[in-house]
């Protein structure tokens, strides 16, 4: 069985720097502090969680917050952060809040009752001064996928806007010459973003009017329903830029039965970078970094719970076309 003293040697430090490393019990050197890591991946060290709970008073336990377990792309977060939480020895509690912000509030006091260590939270609704009021309870917070500019919050999300043109200018072209966007849900931040780049790119356009912007609820079903009332009443768009992949798949499937090739009559691109690989043609997509999201997530956390400086501001992660068959 792998000890702390096996660890030590193999990084080349003292039981001691290992011990003050895994109980966030005092300063460690980044240089040791990377070392030790190493050497408890190679060695698959897993430190005693009961008895560092008990001597540091913690629980070695974080917590994960997520809106729709069922979106594909909130899996991918939390097994990223799994597996960031796992190599310094804490567990990851996930909590699925349905979108609703009293069961929300319930998990936020339970989980503070358990004496969990830190939360990373991705919600499309809580608000900057419910994050503040946690803050000023010591207790360590990261937001994914929604930010506060105004506020000193730490939250991570992708470059949503950045992005949102990219999609645009690829359909541009590609050929395109009268783009219609499926939107998200207008209170979700990134949602607001991808469907402010459409507009930047397109309001000036001779072709464009509101009527182009469908709205759909991050969802095939709402992609789908979407697509049919744009497409009634636009029957010649030639592009669609669909706010994220679900999205894009049930705009597909409605073009589909109307009878609209896809790409040859009209292209479509979606936003997130999500694995559909039974969706046929495979769809373009505007893909975020989702697994470094949530491993980024979970490192700023720890050096949260460390009491390591970090500023509390956003962090955006680039995002890059991926170009399939539908465009």
């Amino acid at each position: 069985m792998t000890t702390i003293r096996d660890v030590s040697k193999l990084a080349g430090v003292s039981v001691a720097t290992v011990s003050r490393l895994l109980n966030q019990s005092g300063y460690v050197s980044k240089e040791a502090e990377i070392a030790v890591m190493s050497a408890i991946q190679k060695l698959n060290y897993k430190p005693n969680n009961i008895a560092r709970s008990l001597a540091g008073k913690k629980t070695a336990a974080v917590a994960l917050m997520v809106p729709d377990i069922l979106n594909p792309f909130f899996p991918e977060i939390a097994r990223a952060a799994e597996d960031a939480a796992a190599v310094l020895g804490y567990t990851l509690v996930l909590c699925n809040t349905d979108n609703n912000p009293d069961k929300e509030k319930k998990y936020i006091e339970t989980l503070i009752n358990k004496q969990i260590d830190g939360i990373i939270i991705s919600s499309y609704t809580i608000l900057p001064e419910q994050i503040l009021a946690l803050q000023d309870r010591s207790i360590p917070i990261v937001v994914i996928d929604k930010s506060f500019s105004d506020y000193p919050i730490l939250s991570v999300t992708a470059a949503n806007r950045h992005g949102g043109e990219m999609a645009v200018q690829h359909l541009m072209s590609e050929g395109s010459r009268k783009i219609a966007h499926i939107s998200g849900p207008s209170h979700v931040h990134a949602s607001r973003e991808r469907t402010l780049a459409y507009e930047k790119a397109c309001r000036d356009l001779p072709w464009f009017m509101p009527s182009l912007i469908g709205y759909g609820n991050f969802n095939v079903a709402g992609g789908y329903q979407a697509m049919k009332e744009i497409y009634k009443q636009h029957p010649d768009v030639d592009g669609v830029f669909a706010g994220n992949d679900l999205m894009a798949a049930g705009a597909l499937k409605a073009l589909i039965e109307l009878g609209a090739a896809v790409p040859e009559q009209v292209k479509l691109i979606g936003f997130d970078g999500i694995r559909m690989d039974m969706v046929y043609p495979e769809i373009t997509t505007i893909s975020q970094q989702i697994y470094s999201i949530g491993k980024t997530a979970m490192d700023y956390l720890i050096r949260l719970i460390n009491n390591e400086p970090i500023e509390r501001k956003n962090y955006e992660l680039d995002v890059e076309l991926l170009r399939k068959a539908t465009t």
